[in-house]
């Protein structure tokens, strides 16, 4: 018998549903809780739901943010949910079915889609309400990998990240529905706001990137892989001849020394010694944006979401990005930052000049619209208010149809 034909059978004898307690319970399931924006999101819907009176509960290996999702109220329960082992993944079924039994839980959400073959019949066996987030596009390229990740097609309700994704679900899988949700990605507004950088912040930072006082700044922030476009922009910058100038590109090379090497080739053998700095990660992301007077995403492939740019517009800072992808829904072109056609190193030389030429108070109108931009449509609390809307959702579904079947019972009697 085959893995997923064990799965299979462990689903087939559903469990009693147990009497409801009527506080909602909330069960999370993600591969690690190491720094993300999948996880992100996680701690952020896991203190809403405490917040709101639920109780949340995450599975996942472990990770960096286990302490800080534990601060949330939230519980995080260790279990190998990220293994691709067919074993491990059956063995989770039956984990993760006494787990949703013993916390009475309402709602099992999946965020991966390895845990997400476990989670579901879990779910299925349980007769509980199962959601999935399509965080990406995902590798699709052939028939096998396309029905791997159906898995995250199966919910009740799927959210989405972006138009973008709905858009790809219905267009790679041909799946439509009531059951495709939005729900962007949130922006924690306290802590990316203009006003919560202390002075104090920007100048160590400044000083730590011997960031010269008066220089322009262009950032491209995020992990050094090549899809990001960091050569499109060392490229762009080639052309356009700008030495008054800094650009720094901060992020980790996550152990991909060679990539970082070949960029800072790359940057000698165009000249830019002098003007482009390839900086570590930076725990400081918003003292980080608003040292910037331009700030790039330059992905070569679309984004799913794209925290950069939301990021970068909620400081008030002109965004330049690549025009696929997100970028379209957050990005308001001539507005709140310009889209550029994607991989044009031409293109984006001169969306940089136009960025670079605004004056005082062309940018303050920018900032003031990219500000609102964001603060209106991709905020944190927007996130999580219209998440637990859909946990609600499901719960009283689940209670009209349980009182149906009490109701048909009786009737049979």
């Amino acid at each position: 018998m085959t893995a997923q034909a064990k799965l299979a059978e462990l689903a087939s004898t559903p469990a009693k549903a147990p009497a409801r307690s009527g506080r909602p319970v909330v069960l999370q399931v993600l591969p690690s809780l190491d720094t993300g924006g999948v996880e992100r999101g996680t701690v952020d819907i896991a203190a809403a739901v405490v917040k709101s009176g639920g109780t949340a509960i995450v599975v996942s290996s472990g990770g960096l943010m286990v302490r800080e999702l534990e601060r949330t109220g939230a519980r995080h329960i260790a279990m190998p949910v990220h293994s691709k082992n067919p074993l491990v993944m059956w063995q989770n079924v039956s984990r993760l079915v006494r787990l949703i039994e013993k916390h009475d839980v309402d709602i099992v959400h999946v965020r991966s889609r390895a845990p997400a073959w476990s989670a579901y019949y879990a779910a299925k066996r349980t007769q509980r309400a199962f959601v999935t987030t399509f965080h990406g596009t995902y590798s699709h390229t052939n028939i096998f990998k396309r029905a791997y990740n159906r898995i995250m097609l199966r919910g009740d309700r799927v959210i989405a990240i972006s138009h973008f994704i709905a858009d790809h679900i219905r267009d790679v899988y041909r799946v439509e529905g009531p059951q495709i949700r939005v729900i962007h990605r949130g922006i924690d507004l306290d802590l990316f706001s203009p006003h919560s950088v202390t002075p104090e912040r920007l100048i160590g930072l400044a000083e730590r990137w011997r960031v010269t006082e008066g220089m322009p700044i262009v950032m491209l922030p995020g992990r050094l892989t090549a899809w990001k476009g960091q050569r499109l922009l060392i490229e762009a910058l080639a052309r356009l001849g700008r030495n008054d100038i800094r650009c720094l590109i901060v992020g980790s090379d996550q152990g991909r020394e060679g990539y970082r090497r070949s960029l800072e080739s790359l940057i000698d053998r165009r000249g830019l010694l002098g003007v482009v700095q390839v900086a570590d990660h930076c725990r400081d992301m918003p003292a980080a944006y608003m040292l910037a007077d331009v700030v790039v995403s330059a992905s070569t492939d679309p984004e799913a979401f794209g925290r950069v740019a939301a990021e970068a517009q909620a400081m008030g800072r002109p965004v330049v990005a690549s025009n696929h992808g997100a970028a379209r829904e957050t990005v308001l072109s001539g507005q709140t930052g310009i889209l550029f056609p994607p991989g044009d190193a031409e293109a984006l030389a001169m969306a940089l000049a136009e960025a670079l030429a605004l004056k005082s108070a062309a940018r303050e109108a920018l900032a003031a619209a990219a500000i609102a931009h964001i603060r209106d449509n991709f905020s944190k609390e927007k996130m999580c208010v219209e998440t637990i809307a859909l946990y609600a959702e499901l719960i009283a579904e689940r209670a009209q149809r349980d009182e149906s079947q009490a109701g048909r019972a009786e009737a049979a009697v």
